[in-house]
């Protein structure tokens, strides 16, 4: 009893919800658009899955007119009828699909996928706003009867722009020829406009009995907009900045790149001498050449993305000259809390004076110092030169290194500033200047106290050389002999055979007997031994 109530009520599903069986073929690396022929209901939920296994893709989900997971896109189009598109297919996308396009109403669809040449490749084109844009879409042998299509995508819907069987179509600023020989469909968009940037379809318009479908190229149009052309010349081996400046686009993305045969590449970036910060706050993107190469020179573009598909920039010519004079290197050094002046040469064409130290982020960009820089002209040194003074006073640790002289120049949307001066900055400390002071006063005690050591007996020696005419004598310590004489006054040390060629340096030690009363003093006796060098101590 039970089964056949289970059997009854799926039989009661299954005549309440119609089901269509659709199947439609694409290509491995294009897309493909299904037109359901079914009404768009807003107030039902879409659903889509991929079976067998019912992998939930879309699930359950109003919309008004667009609902977007991934590559897999369920939208209205302008007849009121639900379309499948399904974007970048490849070989994991073939099999049976379950569209709910109303609590009533199931479709099935079976996607079958060729390989072929003509069809798995998406195109990028770029062109200049009021321009014309051309691009072409190949299509397979056996479509060479079918309707031929250009789609555009717009925020939350696809625009048809082109819709026909005939050879040659043109509708408004867009034209479109199909060469059945080649196989292609040709497309030019003229006077191009940055409403125009974005991404199309082009293919072939496949009808069945209830159902329609397209098999479609991807091209993705690039509107770029050139708002001014500049030209600015750097000294090889000096360094350069360049500052893009977009305030109005403060969120958007900022771009620099080096034109090239391929297009426009921000490989050239990679060499290591270059850096590039994006300040969003101020709307400026700063460019920073360290050291102008020959390698450098070209023509650049300094821009702003206002959308996806459209930019706009402006074309920099960049001359390296190499002329030697630049840069100059200068190397200075301040006490911590003293003053320093440094003198910049620059190009006398050069506008605006500039001074900046380099950061850790190698880039270099005006900085405070203890006390602001006061730059002060000093008249020019030449036909083709000027100098400024730059005046860092009470300088701190902090205010060390890398510093740079040049110029700034501003035109429309870049600023370009000339480096052409470095300066290596030392600040030297108290600490540093004590700790050397005492350095110095403990090296030169020593030297004093070695000095004295050596030289106080030798003067000794040499006076009483001098007052009494003879020599010095003394005893070796480990071979003299000593007498001693009770009275206790007179003492006399003579080495144990000493001749004159014997004995060169003694030290002799003359004592008083401790119950002698007399006054008299220390006499010395000639000896047959001298000696030029002799060490006297006396009794206090």
């Amino acid at each position: 009893m039970k089964i056949l109530l289970i059997f009854f009520i799926l039989t009661l599903q299954l005549i309440s919800v119609q089901s269509f069986n659709f199947s439609a073929t694409g290509y491995s690396g294009g897309s493909l658009m299904l037109d359901s022929g079914k009404l768009w209901i807003s107030d039902s939920a879409k659903y889509l899955a991929k079976l067998p296994d019912w992998r939930i893709i879309i699930n359950d989900t109003k919309h008004e007119r667009w609902i977007n997971e991934g590559r897999f896109t369920l939208f209205k189009n302008t007849d009121e009828n639900l379309m499948i598109f399904i974007r970048d297919l490849n070989t994991d996308d073939a099999g049976r699909y379950a569209v709910d396009v109303d609590q009533e109403t199931r479709i099935y669809m079976i996607l079958n996928l060729e390989e072929d040449s003509c069809c798995d490749v998406s195109k990028r084109v770029t062109v200049n706003s009021g321009e014309t844009a051309v691009f072409s879409c190949e299509y397979s042998h056996n479509q060479i009867h079918h309707a031929k299509v250009i789609f555009k995508e717009e925020r939350d819907s696809v625009k048809s722009v082109i819709h026909t069987t005939a050879r040659i179509r043109e509708e408004g600023r867009v034209h479109m020829s199909d060469d059945g020989q080649r196989n292609v469909l040709s497309v030019s968009i003229t006077a191009v406009t940055a409403d125009d940037g974005g991404v199309y379809l082009c293919g072939v318009w496949v009808r069945e009995n209830s159902y329609n479908y397209s098999t479609l190229h991807t091209i993705h149009l690039h509107v770029i907009t050139e708002v001014g052309v500049s030209t600015v010349t750097g000294s090889s081996g000096a360094a350069l900045m360049i500052k893009c400046e977009h305030p109005q686009h403060k969120t958007n993305t900022r771009y620099i790149c080096k034109e090239s045969s391929a297009g426009c590449s921000e490989e050239w970036m990679e060499n290591g001498d270059v850096s590039v910060d994006d300040d969003t706050r101020a709307g400026v993107l700063m460019v920073f050449f360290r050291e102008l190469k020959a390698a450098d020179a070209g023509t650049y573009r300094c821009g702003v993305k206002d959308s996806e598909y459209t930019e706009r920039f402006t074309q920099l010519q960049l001359k390296v000259r190499h002329d030697g004079e630049y840069p100059k290197v200068m190397n200075e050094s301040v006490h911590l809390g003293g003053e320093v002046k440094i003198s910049c040469q620059i190009p006398e064409q050069q506008n605006k004076n500039y001074f900046c130290k380099e950061d850790d982020h190698k880039s270099c960009q005006i900085r405070r110092v203890s006390k602001d820089p006061q730059l002060t002209p000093a008249g020019s040194v030449g036909s083709e030169e000027r100098v400024f003074t730059v005046s860092i006073s009470n300088p701190s640790v902090r205010d060390a290194g890398v510093y740079w002289c040049g110029a700034e120049t501003r035109d429309t949307h870049l600023t370009f500033i000339s480096l052409t001066t470095k300066i290596q900055l030392s600040v030297i400390s108290d600490d540093f200047s004590m700790k050397t002071e005492i350095s110095i006063i403990i090296i030169t005690g020593v030297c004093v106290i070695a000095l004295l050591a050596v030289g106080f007996p030798l003067t000794v020696c040499i006076i009483g050389h001098k007052r009494t005419g003879k020599n010095c004598t003394a005893e070796k310590k480990t071979r003299g002999k000593t007498t001693s004489s009770d009275s206790g006054h007179d003492q006399t040390v003579s080495p144990d055979g000493a001749s004159s060629a014997g004995l060169l340096y003694a030290s002799v030690t003359f004592q008083k007997h401790q119950e002698s009363l007399s006054e008299a003093g220390v006499t010395f006796r000639t000896s047959q031994v001298y000696s030029d060098y002799t060490t006297v101590v006396l009794p206090q």
